[in-house]
């Protein structure tokens, strides 16, 4: 029964779908050994906010990116999906192990830490462990 003091707004981000390029299970395997995504028997994941432990208490960046941003270089897709993590350090050096090239990070800013790796498709995906700013979070 719907909500009657809903405005019938968007509340959040109901799932994250997108095409493979080649193999969908083996792109699937790759998101759930590297980055822990439980893949399913249906083949997707369900992420849970309750398993989520952050300071922030939970949150979903909506952004449109300029035609001409190079946000997403060198991925030549049109989109780019920021996973959130709970462990930063941990989930670079298990990345790293794998092989798997760092673009960047990690990276300090005053909304959580920020790595960005590409996947085996060429997708470029942000990795954030939010945490508030303050003077046990900071870092250079």
């Amino acid at each position: 029964m719907a909500n009657q003091n809903s405005e019938g707004k968007v509340t959040g981000i109901g799932g994250v779908f997108f095409l493979a390029n080649k193999d969908n299970k083996s792109l699937s395997n790759w998101y759930e050994e590297h980055l822990g995504i439980s893949i399913e028997t249906w083949g997707g994941g369900v992420l849970e906010w309750k398993n989520d432990h952050a300071e922030d208490g939970g949150a979903t960046v909506f952004n449109i990116a300029a035609r001409d941003s190079e946000w997403f270089a060198p991925s030549k897709a049109r989109f780019m999906i920021n996973y959130r993590v709970d462990n930063m350090s941990a989930l670079l050096e298990k990345l790293n192990a794998a092989n798997i090239a760092i673009l960047e990070g990690p990276q300090y800013e005053e909304n959580g830490v920020f790595a960005w790796i590409v996947d085996p498709e060429g997708n470029k995906i942000e990795l954030w462990e939010p945490m508030i700013w303050d003077d046990k979070n900071k870092r250079t």
